[in-house]
Formats: C-alpha cells, sequence, structure tokens
C-alpha cells in the first residue's frame, strides 16, 4: 500500500484546488494565506487520523506557491509513542537502499525515546517513533522510503 503517495497527492490537490485563492492571499497578507495553508493541510490530515503541516523553515518561502505540498511536510501519526516498532537499523537500511548515498543515524534519543536523522544531499529526513518531518524535496525516492515508513512503522499491522 502507498499510504503517503495517496496522502501527498490528496493534499496536492487540495493545495492546486484552492491556488488562486491563495496566490491572491499570499500577495495581500502572507499570514493569512499561512492559515489557509494550515488548515487545507489539517482538513486533508484529518481523512486519515494524521496532523499534517507544511513548514516554512525560511519565511520567504510562503511566496513560492508553486512550492506548496512539494517540500518541507511534518506528519504525525502518534505524538506519544516513544520507540519504533522494528529496529531503528532496519529503518537505516531501506533509507540507504531507497535514497541513495545518505547518512543514516540516530538522532533525538532521549528520555527513552528513540529517534533517526537522515542526512542527504539536499536536505533531511527526521524520524520519531511516530511521525516524519520532511526537511527536503519530496521526490520520487523519498515517497517510497515514506511509503514504506507508513507500512512499516506508522501503520503497521501486528
Amino acid at each position: 500500500m502507498n499510504k503517503f503517495s495517496e496522502i501527498h497527492s490528496d493534499l496536492l490537490y487540495n493545495l492546486r484546488y484552492h491556488m488562486p485563492e491563495l496566490e491572491k492571499d499570499v500577495t495581500r497578507n502572507p499570514n493569512v494565506a499561512y492559515q489557509k495553508i494550515n488548515q487545507i493541510s489539517a482538513f486533508v490530515g484529518s481523512k486519515y487520523q494524521i496532523s499534517l503541516q507544511l513548514h516554512f523553515p525560511n519565511s520567504s518561502k510562503i511566496r513560492d506557491v508553486n512550492s506548496y505540498g512539494t517540500e518541507n511536510i511534518g506528519i504525525v501519526v502518534d505524538k506519544f509513542r516513544k520507540t519504533f516498532p522494528i529496529s531503528r537499523e532496519l529503518v537505516k537500511q531501506s533509507a540507504k537502499e531507497t535514497l541513495g548515498d545518505v547518512k543514516a543515524q540516530d538522532a533525538y534519543m532521549y528520555e527513552g525515546k528513540e529517534g533517526l536523522k537522515i542526512t542527504m544531499n539536499h536536505g533531511r529526513i527526521e524520524i520519531l517513533p511516530g511521525s516524519v518531518h520532511l526537511w527536503c524535496n519530496i521526490d520520487e525516492n523519498v515517497k517510497r522510503f515514506v511509503d514504506w515508513l507508513m507500512d512499516e512503522v506508522y501503520f503497521r499491522v501486528k
């Protein structure tokens, strides 16, 4: 199953549907556009019982309406989950196989919590047991990897 691809496609559809409105808002008042983007991503996330957010680490990126949904996405499935249902080594191995030349390392490990950081040439992916944050462009390899994460980590059937 390609859960992330489905979610991502739905998000892009909804953002494109509202694009004329967002383009007007971003020129008038970027804060209004940001609020609407959050409403759209929350709506899409609610259909999948997740929290879905678009991030703008560089505030000027909000003016690049064509990039909405193509980078810097956060997905929270279960904010209380502290450990992975599979070994971290398996996640690191899958990242290397799917994404190619990446650096996969343990990160955010404190108070009994686990986490991983995948560093790529252009961006990174932060993986926690209950969430994934894509600080990169979402290409086919990233989609394939996050689809795998959805199946094996976030929506794993025991």
